[in-house]
């Protein structure tokens, strides 16, 4: 029993699959021999690693030169989409196209696939045209071949859409794949029963209420992830880079509320992985590959393990260093100790700077906890990266021009990124249309560049389009664009980007702020005694009433306007609550 395991583009191309890693290194496990191969590292070094990363970073401009090579017919329309998506290329997508078609043909005929018992294509964000492609070329090379899909972007509705639209696919794996991997193998080398959660062109699929009672898999049974496959390719093409190591900590959301999110359909039952064991798999994996850059795939990761975690990577004594994405830290105390553990970069559902949009949203945290975060992020030189989600359905004026007054609080630190919304199949918005202001569902218009029609119509992709008020949305979110567009350059533009925008030193007695704003010199504020001590108590989120019972001298009316003149100014920030002062003191120098 062997098995070849593929992964396309267009996955990063500096880190190797974890999908692959980990199945490959169950299979082993299982006593099934597997290969991995990484054909996005043959089309990275084709068309240049500037370029390839930049269409990767891109949900659409991949896919588009995919469906130019599966259906010559759209190719119009697809190269439409992809100079929408990446304007600075407008001239090359017919150069691309060439050399990815010539590159995915070349990369097959080094491949000897005779004696598989079967090809399986792991399919994640922007992989699945590709993955279409490269099956329709074996199945031409290797006619009796079976070719299994699986990954994150295969749901059962998908799944079946596939199934009946594509001569190339024979099996689909929804949700985990290494049990139902492991089995299908069995099935056609030994004639076993098929599993639960494989669906077959020739036969219904089993209930998914059964497959997802075999899903549950503990984590800490799971070897480590094999990345040998992916090494050896790159030694290939001359290993220009190091890698960053992907690694998984848990599998699922420990919060799973967000309206908007449809990340979760194909994981059931909330696990991670016991500290000791994760700390030891990077350790391991350092030595072995030699690298010291760490990817958690993690949706979030579970905060009192992590807390763990990074205690023992700060006592093991390499100098690791990790990319993970977090809910918002309770406080400077916990982020502390993960920044201690090597935690340089992390992504914060950040999504809305208002109060009553993250209600909708049911992100559970409030714009001042946000706010507290990028502040946090900045003093410990952690780079927080987060999106801004703009035109959620049934926004109102109001809460754009709250975001508005949030934008100008935050220009001190890093930018977010804008993110148009986009309805996910299967997430709470998608299910509870009508809440949202949503009249009817339809297929997102750029599947309709990427898919002849008769094809889209059989089809259920996981990025919808829908009617309702997008139209209004889009205007009302006009002046946040162009706010994050006078953010993003202001930040550009800094000559000392390691100094923060807004820094504060203190000097016993009294506090000077260094402040810098766009197109204007520095400006410096010095605060003395009570005013130094008043902002100082800021530092985190504090309500009026505890500042009052602190500084009992201080009337409130004295308080209300000290603090406003300092909001004026653009140092303190208030919900009305609860006050935040923003200057930072970064860490490194206390």
């Amino acid at each position: 029993m062997q098995a070849t395991l593929v992964s396309m583009p267009w996955a990063i191309f500096y880190r190797p699959s974890i999908q692959l890693g980990a199945l490959s290194a169950w299979l082993g496990k299982q006593g099934i021999a597997a290969t991995c191969l990484h054909p996005y590292l043959d089309v990275a070094q084709a068309i240049g690693f500037t370029a390839y990363n930049e269409i990767s970073a891109s949900t659409w401009a991949g896919e588009a030169l995919y469906s130019a090579l599966l259906f010559p017919e759209q190719a119009a329309r697809a190269k439409k989409l992809f100079v929408r998506e990446i304007p600075g290329r407008k001239g090359d997508f017919t150069r691309l196209a060439t050399t990815v078609a010539q590159t995915t043909t070349a990369w097959l005929a080094r491949q000897d696939l005779n004696g598989q018992t079967l090809v399986g294509f792991s399919i994640c964000f922007s992989q699945l045209l590709a993955s279409l492609y490269c099956a329709s070329l074996i199945r031409k090379r290797y006619p009796g071949l079976p070719i299994v899909f699986g990954g994150s972007a295969c749901t059962p509705d998908l799944g079946r859409g596939l199934l009946d639209a594509f001569p190339w696919p024979d099996y689909l794996i929804t949700g985990e794949g290494e049990r139902p991997l492991a089995g299908l193998i069995r099935h056609l080398a030994q004639g076993s029963a098929l599993p639960g959660q494989v669906m077959a062109r020739t036969s219904q699929p089993v209930s998914m209420a059964i497959a997802n009672r075999m899903d549950r898999l503990d984590m800490n049974t799971l070897p480590s992830p094999d990345y040998s496959h992916y090494f050896a390719e790159l030694a290939v093409i001359g290993q220009p880079f190091v890698p960053e190591l992907p690694i998984e900590f848990s599998r699922g959301c420990w919060w799973n509320k967000c309206s908007f999110c449809n990340l979760n359909q194909q994981w059931h039952g909330y696990r991670h992985k016991d500290p000791d064991r994760v700390s030891a798999e990077v350790l391991a994996m350092a030595r072995q590959y030699q690298c010291l850059d760490f990817f958690f795939t993690d949706n979030a990761l579970p905060p009192a393990k992590a807390h763990q975690f990074f205690d023992r990577m700060a006592s093991a004594g390499e100098d690791c260093r990790f990319f993970a994405e977090i809910r918002v830290p309770g406080d400077m105390e916990e982020l502390r100790h993960y920044r201690r553990g090597g935690l340089t970069c992390i992504q914060v559902g950040i999504e809305a700077l208002s109060d009553s949009l993250l209600d909708k949203m049911r992100k559970g945290v409030t714009v001042m906890e946000n706010i507290h975060a990028m502040k946090m992020a900045t003093a410990l030189g952690i780079r927080l990266e987060g999106n801004l989600i703009l035109e959620f359905p049934g926004s109102t004026r109001s809460e754009v021009e709250e975001t508005l007054r949030a934008l100008a609080a935050v220009l001190p630190y890093r930018p977010l990124q804008p993110a148009a919304f986009f309805l996910g199949q299967g997430s709470p918005v998608h299910a509870q249309a009508r809440q949202y202001g949503i009249k009817a569902i339809t297929h997102h218009a750029n599947d309709r560049l990427l898919f002849p029609a008769p094809v889209l119509r059989r089809l259920d992709l996981l990025v919808k389009g829908y009617r309702g008020d997008r139209i209004r949305q889009r205007r009302l979110w006009q002046p946040v664009r162009a706010r994050i567009r006078e953010w993003q350059r202001f930040h550009d533009n800094r000559g000392r980007k390691s100094r923060p925008a807004l820094e504060l030193r203190d000097g016993g007695s009294f506090i000077i702020i260094r402040q810098e704003l766009p197109g204007q010199p520095a400006l410096h504020h010095r605060l003395q005694g009570l005013s130094r001590q008043i902002y100082l108590a800021c530092d985190q989120p504090v309500s009026k009433k505890r500042l009052l019972a602190r500084f009992k001298t201080v009337k409130e009316d004295q308080l209300n306007q000290f603090l406003a003149g300092l909001g004026e100014k653009g140092l303190v920030f208030t919900d009305g609550k609860q006050f935040l002062a923003l200057a930072v003191r970064p860490e490194q120098n206390q």
